[in-house]
């Protein structure tokens, strides 16, 4: 059986680029592409739409959507949208977004387990092509339906997956949800405790921890120089140690180096800045909590995660050479 691989975009590379990433990555055996949106730069959806549009097999997903700034009914005719273009290719990557960003724009991310609940149960009915009412703390709908008029009208098959970090919330996404995004930028040994916890709330629901998918972000920055693909890395973990706290918890990083680096780096991190904080990021961090280095380097740290539980790595091509990527993760 061939090995289950995915690639994550983001916004390092041109948008026309990441349709010539993807139609590479479905000719090299890669079964998915899934398209990040967490700071204020791009958009997942219309690359979602977009990398549908140029392939035939390759799974779409957005890796991860925030559950605060789309209305409900928009986000259910968003991915309806999305699978009419690519029918059965979509998956629905969901996350609880994090502070001080979802803030600044002025959400109040309280209760983020119920409002996550809340949106899972109710999408999940509107993609099932039910008339829903549901009058939650969160989301308040009265007598709606995927009212389509013109094309098909039964339930489609749209996979939630949730991304999730804390004990809280990987728990009750083995309850309610059909995948984990699992996290990246922490050690592979992480997962051990992140699937017993989303193995007990799979117990809740009457499942199994192998009912679910548990596909996993990887950092991963490739290059035939060592060194290259080291210190290309260590410029990615700056920014992140900095402005994704739950991350650098995870990841256990001491949080003086945290406050140090934070000290450096402003909002957004200007590249002068992050090249004055790398040098704080010790080699030995990424090493742990990263698939960096040649490409034999890259993927006997990716084989870690995947003895650690992940089902399928998703690989974040950290600067350099995407082909290069696909070429050492192609099947």
């Amino acid at each position: 059986m061939k090995n289950r691989v995915a690639l994550y975009l983001q916004d390092a590379h041109d948008l026309r680029d990441g349709l010539d990433y993807v139609r590479y990555a479905e000719q090299k055996g890669f079964e998915a592409v899934w398209q990040a949106e967490s700071r204020l730069v791009r958009d997942a959806i219309v690359p979602m739409a977009a990398y549908a549009a140029v392939t035939e097999k390759l799974k779409i997903g957005s890796g991860v959507i925030n559950n605060w700034t789309r209305n409900i009914g928009l986000l259910a005719s968003t991915f309806l949208t999305l699978d009419d273009l690519a029918p059965d290719r979509i998956i629905c990557g969901i996350g609880a977004w994090w502070d001080p960003l979802a803030k600044n724009v002025g959400i109040d991310r309280s209760k983020p387990l119920l409002a996550m609940k809340e949106t899972v149960t109710v999408l999940k009915q509107l993609l099932n092509m039910e008339r829903v009412s549901f009058d939650g703390e969160f989301i308040h709908v009265n007598n709606i339906e995927l009212d389509v008029v013109h094309g098909r009208k039964e339930p489609r098959n749209v996979p939630i997956y949730i991304g999730a970090t804390g004990d809280m919330m990987l728990e009750m996404s083995g309850e309610i949800a059909d995948g984990v995004v699992m996290n990246y930028c922490v050690p592979p040994e992480y997962n051990l405790k992140a699937l017993e916890l989303i193995e007990k709330g799979a117990k809740k629901a009457g499942r199994k921890l192998t009912d679910l998918d548990l596909p996993q972000l990887v950092v991963c920055s490739v290059d035939l120089d060592h060194d290259k693909a080291i210190d290309t890395t260590r410029e990615l973990l700056t920014q992140y140690l900095a402005q994704q706290p739950h991350i650098a918890k995870a990841s256990g990083v001491a949080p003086d180096i945290v406050r140090e680096i934070q000290s450096i780096l402003g909002w957004p991190a200007t590249h002068e800045q992050i090249q004055k904080a790398k040098h704080l990021v010790p080699e030995e961090l990424i090493h742990r909590i990263t698939a960096s280095g040649t490409p034999d380097e890259a993927r006997a740290k990716v084989k870690e995660y995947m003895k650690n539980g992940c089902t399928c790595p998703i690989l974040y091509p950290v600067g350099g050479d995407v082909h290069l990527l696909i070429d050492t993760f192609a099947n």
